[in-house]
């Protein structure tokens, strides 16, 4: 590591405490309340306080140190983590279009759980923050869900603006709140250090095995405690694999054993704090300022969980799985901070709905399961092809490894499923809506394509036959997905205009595997007869596409292009849904929905409007 990396290491490890353990870092705010005192209670006795606490830690251990931390931090795709990434890097390597076709379903599903997790993330985590307010005051109890609805408001308002400034206070005001879990978990440990038994794994054996039915309940609720743990993969290109290691070992994971294990030892000689151990671990006098920093600390998480639906949003657009949207850049120094106004406020929508919905965060914590459980699920599955096709590891090595922690996941997802009458079902609605919603835009697409590329013509044929065209000054740029053949755009302004400009290109963007691409390798120029040339533009999947500066890059290959002497011809579709066309009608009528309502190209590739003509296209799927 360069000395300049040495001295940026601890501001770059607490930005990383700031945002990527928000999540996992609110988790004491409810996991052991909903275990103990939820929707299926577990007997609060001292053998089940060590049975369940020791199903906490090595859930901990298994399923965030030893999977997320260990193994599948190692699957980055040029340093870039999360589903999207992870489901490129293995279709780039899967050679069968079967396998292929598999590995990407998951990988869809997997991002549009996450859009549900990104739901019941902030609700749920506000929430269980403000209910602090009626242990300072019982009669506090009916402003709850309004003060709640109030502060997600103005986050969710607060978000066109940009995060940078308030971005700065997210970690100091995140090491606070780990530092002061940790003390108040020690200052019971202290008084009752029998609790630390529960690091012995047999005791989550031995309550596994004499309550396997009570187990088996506490499962769904002990994934509480691991919620966020793969935001540690996801939000890894932002700060690095080693700063978010460096947090998690020595710092994060300590702060939280260390709590989750003083809130054991205070149940074991006061069970009636079950109504909410954590706040009863603070003092009388300390409970007003633990209230606001833990409310502070549930805004930063949801904060880390909006941001992360921007990205996905805008992963999903770049690799064909969403229509053009707005994407709004908040910073002119980050590359990563944009706003997308429609994931925002279809998340403030849902978050209210299942704040006023559900009322308090147990009702809450039975929906939160199942989305969470189902992505580590499917994480674990992709990393095995990544292991096999990646990494080539020994076939045995991988079923040991991929097949221990796919058991562990499936046990969780179990416990989980049985939470669907109670709440679980709303994270599956919102995925199988995001996941029908994704795959339709991607077949739709598609079926687009091969419907233009019939009525296109071959560029050679086409160039023979324009001799007699007259020619005038200019450059004329014709947008298109096709990487040969004629655009329509262009065959309909020469049959209305009857008319070509001297120069001709025809540009096609194109998304790589990659997250990002660097300037030499953007664009790949080919000349061809008549003053007609061919460019393809190419972009990551993190990166927005911007085709002037693009052109830009043309100077180093000769050619110059001047915005006032430049015409931009661009498609419009109007999509016509047919029942004969191998696409149900719903799905049809849904994706000419999301194509009429997608973003201009104009604006999404940003293309001065006053220099770009539309030419409807009509087409039938």
């Amino acid at each position: 590591m360069s000395s300049h990396n040495k001295q940026a290491l601890p501001a770059i490890t607490v930005a990383a405490i700031g945002v990527v353990f928000g999540d996992i870092g609110t988790s004491p705010l409810y996991a052991l309340k909903e275990i103990f005192n939820g929707h299926h209670p577990i007997p609060v006795t001292p053998e089940n306080i060590l049975g369940v606490l020791s199903l906490v830690f090595w859930a901990i251990i298994v399923l965030v140190t030893i999977k997320y931390v260990a193994i599948i931090m190692r699957a980055d795709n040029r340093g870039e983590g999360g589903s999207l990434a992870l489901l490129a890097l293995v279709t780039e390597r899967a050679k069968n279009p079967r396998l292929s076709w598999i590995i990407t379903l998951l990988g869809i599903f997997a991002a549009a759980l996450f859009y549900g997790d990104s739901m019941i993330t902030p609700a749920i985590s506000v929430l269980s923050a403000v209910e602090g307010m009626e242990i300072i005051a019982p009669d506090l109890k009916p402003y709850i869900i309004p003060i709640t609805l109030g502060i997600l408001t103005g986050l969710f308002f607060i978000q066109k603006h940009g995060t940078g400034a308030v971005g700065i206070l997210f970690g100091p005001v995140m090491v606070a709140w780990f530092a002061i879990l940790g003390v108040l978990g020690m200052l019971q440990i202290v008084h009752n250090p029998a609790i630390l038994l529960a690091l012995n794994p047999l005791y989550a054996t031995f309550f596994i095995t004499e309550h396997p039915g009570l187990a088996f309940m506490a499962l769904g609720s002990v994934v509480l405690a691991v919620t966020g743990g793969e935001a540690l993969y996801t939000d890894m290109g932002h700060f690095g694999r080693f700063p978010i290691r460096l947090a998690w070992f020595g710092f994060v994971m300590p702060a939280l054993v260390i709590n989750y294990f003083g809130q054991g030892a205070l149940l074991l000689v006061e069970p009636e704090a079950i109504e909410s151990p954590f706040y009863h671990l603070a003092p009388d006098w300390a409970l007003i300022p633990m209230v606001i920093l833990a409310t502070a600390a549930t805004v930063i998480a949801s904060q880390a969980v909006i941001s992360g639906a921007f990205s996905v949003a805008r992963q999903s657009i770049q690799m064909g799985l969403l229509p053009r949207m707005q994407i709004i850049h908040t910073s002119g120094m980050e590359e990563g901070q944009i706003y997308v106004p429609f994931t925002n406020w279809s998340l403030y929508l849902a978050v209210v709905a299942l704040v006023i919905g559900f009322k308090n965060s147990s009702n809450l914590a039975a929906a939160y399961g199942i989305a969470v459980t189902g992505t580590m699920l499917i994480d674990t599955i992709l990393v095995a092809f990544v292991m096999v096709l990646m990494w080539k590891w020994n076939k045995v090595v991988v079923g040991l490894v991929a097949g221990s922690l796919l058991v562990v996941d499936i046990a969780f997802f179990s416990a989980n499923v049985i939470k669907i009458p109670e709440g679980g079902w709303f994270p599956l609605v919102m995925g199988i809506v995001s996941f029908t919603v994704l795959t339709t835009w991607r077949r739709g697409r598609r079926m687009v394509s091969e419907e233009m590329a019939k009525q296109s013509i071959p560029m050679s044929d086409f160039l023979h036959s324009i001799d007699d065209v007259h020619r005038i000054y200019g450059t004329a740029i014709f947008m298109t997905s096709a990487k040969d053949g004629v655009p329509p755009a262009l065959l309909h302004n020469l049959k209305h205009n009857q008319v070509l400009h001297e120069r001709v290109v025809l540009v096609t963007v194109q998304t790589t595997d990659t997250p990002t691409v660097n300037d030499m390798e953007r664009i790949y120029l080919h000349r061809m007869q008549k003053g007609f040339m061919r460019l393809i533009i190419r972009y990551g999947f993190m990166e927005s596409p911007d085709i002037p500066g693009a052109l830009e890059l043309c100077k180093g290959h000769g050619e110059r292009f001047e915005m006032m002497e430049t015409t931009f011809y661009l498609s419009r579709e109007t999509i016509v849904p047919s029942m004969a066309r191998g696409m149900l009608p719903m799905r049809a009528r849904l994706f000419a929905v999301m194509s009429k309502n997608a973003t201009s190209a104009s604006d999404f590739f940003h293309i001065p409007t006053n220099r770009v003509v539309e030419l409807g296209t009509q087409l039938v799927i």
